[in-house]
């Protein structure tokens, strides 16, 4: 097929943005209620807003916020001000209904090793919808991104080496299994990435 017959990529309408921003942060939001709850945690600037709640009074919805206000600078800059406000809207739900999550859904039993894949799983398929709609979790995905723009270095493997190094840094606070643990849902979630992010193949654009 020619490049001529292709057909040109389609213009997301508000409410498909809207609907995409909404179950990609809600699906995010139960993933880290997973994984606060078994103990464990994640890369990017999530797994430094689990270090934050862990290591301080600070509560995670808060020190993620936080976290993140710097990397906006870099979002506008070299993704525009729609993504960064996107990804505004995107942190700032994340942020909210990682508390509000822990009010409406409690879990009686949890087997770590379920939540550490579930977990992943609703990560990595909340974070693509995200990438596909031009948003990002802000942070260390922010940088991923602009690394796959700028060079072709793939998403999804410069994520898992920036999340491991993170969870390496995590020994200082957690136990041993816990970092294991941690460790395969931030392999799970970045095979998702691996698999489905990738140029060319999404051309829908925002």
């Amino acid at each position: 097929m020619s490049l001529d017959t292709l057909a040109p990529a389609q213009q997301h309408s508000l409410l498909e943005d809207l609907q995409a921003l909404f179950s990609a942060t809600l699906m995010i939001a139960l993933a880290i209620n997973l994984y606060k709850t078994a103990g464990l945690l994640t890369g990017g600037t999530a797994g430094l807003g689990f270090l934050m709640s862990y290591a301080t009074p600070i509560s995670f919805g808060v020190g993620y916020f936080l976290i993140n206000l710097p990397f906006y600078v870099l979002a506008f800059r070299r993704m525009g001000w729609a993504f960064t406000l996107r990804t505004l809207c995107a942190v700032s739900l994340v942020a909210l209904l990682v508390e509000l999550t822990g009010h409406w859904l409690q879990f009686s039993l949890l087997q770590p090793v379920y939540a550490a894949v579930l977990g992943g799983i609703l990560m990595g398929v909340g974070m693509l919808m995200l990438f596909r709609h031009r948003a990002s979790l802000g942070g260390v995905n922010l940088l991923v991104l602009y690394l796959q723009d700028r060079f072709g270095w793939r998403a999804g493997k410069v994520q898992m080496l920036i999340d491991c190094l993170i969870l390496l840094a995590a020994l200082a606070v957690v136990d041993v299994p816990a970092i294991v643990l941690s460790v395969l849902g931030a392999v799970v979630l970045n095979l998702v990435l691996a698999f489905n992010h990738k140029a060319g193949r999404y051309t829908a654009i925002s």
